[in-house]
């Protein structure tokens, strides 16, 4: 489950300061974090699906309303067939043992990517899951699997193409609503662990004036104090939106 610390209304009140609605995070590192305990690289992904149950809780407790999770790239498909199958599988468990907490805490889950190359089973648990979520207005969870930025730029020039709308009339609005991230707000907020310093393919579209914040943490060793000073950092700095 998400958290099985007991839950508490006054977990619910928002720190003080000014909070991002919607936040990106890159989880990454999971496997150089299992190569340097000696750990089989599947470990590292067990401790990164632990921490994203705390970052979760972490973010609701400071007033974000929004948590976008880079779960699974196009690029991934690549890897072993064993560590994409073990993936698979925590993402379905994730789906499958959340369904309650969800309705509790009026949480939206939304997958966004290529859903019809996940295997069936899991296909199927998301669309249960997205289906009885719909509604819920507290909180949204999306979680990218098999995304990729240009992809998602591509299948909306596609379907832009397929319903003939003219040359003239598209426009930025127009192919926000046709991204699979279409009724989403833009991050305000885009946190990378793991050292590396890019956003990776990742809501390219989406990003044009979201705060970057790249932390030297391995995903499993990033802690709340981590988040705690990049949310002090976001709140000393003055969006100007390009203007």
């Amino acid at each position: 489950m998400l958290n099985n610390q007991e839950h508490r209304p006054e977990d619910d009140q928002p720190l003080a300061g000014k909070s991002p609605r919607h936040v990106v995070i890159f989880p990454d590192g999971n496997r150089r974090w299992a190569k340097e305990k000696g750990l089989p690289s599947l470990q590292g992904h067990l401790e990164g699906y632990k921490k994203m149950q705390s970052f979760y809780e972490w973010c609701k407790k400071r007033g974000v309303k929004i948590i976008t999770v880079f779960g699974f790239s196009t690029e991934n498909w690549n890897r072993t067939k064993e560590e994409v199958d073990y993936l698979m599988n925590l993402l379905e468990n994730f789906l499958a043992h959340n369904r309650e907490k969800c309705r509790e805490e009026g949480m939206r889950v939304r997958i966004i990517g290529q859903k019809y190359r996940l295997p069936e089973s899991t296909q199927k648990m998301i669309e249960v899951v997205e289906e009885e979520t719909k509604n819920n207005k507290n909180f949204q969870l999306n979680m990218a699997i098999s995304y990729g930025g240009r992809w998602d730029i591509v299948q909306a020039v596609q379907k832009i193409i397929e319903e003939k709308i003219s040359a003239k009339d598209v426009s930025e609005e127009l192919i926000n609503s046709h991204l699979s991230t279409a009724g989403l707000p833009d991050p305000d907020m885009i946190i990378r662990a793991g050292k590396e310093k890019r956003i990776s393919n990742f809501v390219i579209w989406q990003a044009t004036y979201s705060e970057l914040f790249f932390s030297d943490k391995l995903w499993p060793d990033f802690g709340e104090s981590d988040l705690e000073e990049i949310f002090e950092e976001y709140n000393l700095r003055q969006r100007r939106f390009g203007k």
